[in-house]
């Protein structure tokens, strides 16, 4: 009797120890059966185009414009840049990274962009050929097409034969940057996807609302204009450039407005092709985005509240 009941006691045991094993068994087919999951929930955030104006060697205050909002943990979701503004840009959205741009940019001098040559005087439309700043941007710039770029890059020229807008997003990076930065009478016009091509500048100097165009929801533009007032010019060349500061001015009174926020370092005094003040353009553009940098943090909070 008494082992009967043992033999009772086992059989309900190996029961329940089947039971439990099946139910362990159910539970790990469950866990690895794939069910779908709710995606995760990514915090909204603006996109932020940064627009680079043009104005020759007045540029290398672009550099310290990147690095400031680099280092302020400020995302850049596209550049828009017009003539130095496109070169200075192409660089960094190449790499995206603040301490190469620098690096790059204390290697460029005045011999690695103008070509000049007394045959192209004569021959050409302008007294420089600007082969030389195609060349070197391909040898700074790690890919052929602006599509392989890492960050979406648009740079803006002009259409010298019908006097429009021209917006550059695809093809050849370095002849795009070469066309947007060919200031006319100094620079040879360009032909490029079957126009001719020259300086952005002439016609949109800050290019705002081509970052608007492509979805930008905050523009930070960065102003590099000269002081229009000048009475050192000696020579052809300073009558071009005069005469392209002049125009240049005419429509960035009006784009400026056009900015969230506008970042204007104090660098109007530096000549064009004044290539000897590389370091003072850096630090003015790291001393005006760091002045910028409440209005750019109000502005990125105003876009979350309206979300």
């Amino acid at each position: 009797m008494q082992s009967t009941y043992f033999f009772w006691q086992r059989e309900r045991l190996i029961n329940c120890l089947g039971l439990l094993l099946g139910m362990a068994l159910m539970l790990s087919a469950c866990a690895t059966t794939d069910v779908p999951l709710p995606p995760p929930v990514t915090a909204l955030k603006p996109k932020i185009a940064l627009v680079l104006g043009g104005g020759a060697a007045r540029g290398f205050a672009h550099v310290g414009v990147i690095r400031a909002l680099e280092q302020e943990k400020i995302p850049i979701d596209m550049v828009v840049g017009t003539s130095v503004g496109s070169l200075i840009g192409a660089i960094y959205a190449n790499d995206t990274n603040s301490f190469e741009l620098e690096w790059t940019a204390f290697t460029i001098e005045k011999d690695n962009i103008f070509d000049y040559g007394l045959m192209t005087v004569f021959t050409g439309l302008g007294i420089a050929k600007g082969e030389k700043l195609e060349e070197f941007v391909k040898s700074k710039i790690t890919v052929p097409n602006i599509e392989d770029l890492k960050l979406p890059f648009y740079a803006v020229a002009t259409d010298l034969n019908r006097g429009t807008r021209v917006v550059l997003h695809r093809g050849s990076v370095a002849r795009a940057v070469r066309a947007s930065s060919t200031i006319p009478g100094v620079f040879n016009p360009v032909e490029h996807q079957g126009k001719l091509l020259v300086d952005g500048g002439v016609l949109d100097n800050i290019p705002v609302a081509v970052a608007r165009e492509q979805g930008a929801d905050l523009v930070i533009a960065v102003d590099i204009s000269e002081n229009v007032v000048n009475f050192n010019i000696k020579n052809l060349i300073d009558v071009l450039l005069q005469t392209v500061t002049i125009m240049a001015a005419e429509n960035v009174n009006n784009k400026r407005k056009e900015a969230d926020v506008l970042i204007a370092p104090a660098v109007g005094s530096v000549g064009m092709l004044d290539f000897t003040q590389k370091k003072f353009c850096m630090q003015a553009g790291i001393e005006a985005t760091q002045k910028a940098m409440p209005e750019i943090r109000r502005k990125i909070e105003e876009w979350h509240k309206k979300k």
